[in-house]
């Protein structure tokens, strides 16, 4: 098996959560079982921000499921949708 790059929607619980520290967090959790390729802010709506978060993993059973379980651990995130998905 190959690796597999995830791209995630990763929505904050609010207006008031800093996305630089929770970028950090981000980096610094999910760096245990994957490379994380890049982190990016995207505006949605009245002020609120997502972060784009691309990481790159060994492919296998059970590797998105527990990646997200990982995401949605990091204090200040709601929630995490994958975007995109494909083996390089």
């Amino acid at each position: 098996m190959g690796d597999v790059a995830i791209t995630y929607k990763v929505m904050p619980t609010g207006l008031e959560v800093d996305l630089a520290e929770l970028k950090t967090n981000l980096e610094k959790g999910l760096s245990e079982i994957c490379r994380v390729n890049s982190i990016e802010k995207r505006p949605l709506a009245f002020g609120l921000n997502a972060l784009i978060v691309q990481v790159i993993m060994k492919d296998g059973e059970g590797v998105v499921d527990r990646l997200e379980a990982l995401i949605r651990d990091v204090p200040g995130v709601q929630n995490a949708d994958v975007e995109d998905m494909g083996l390089i």
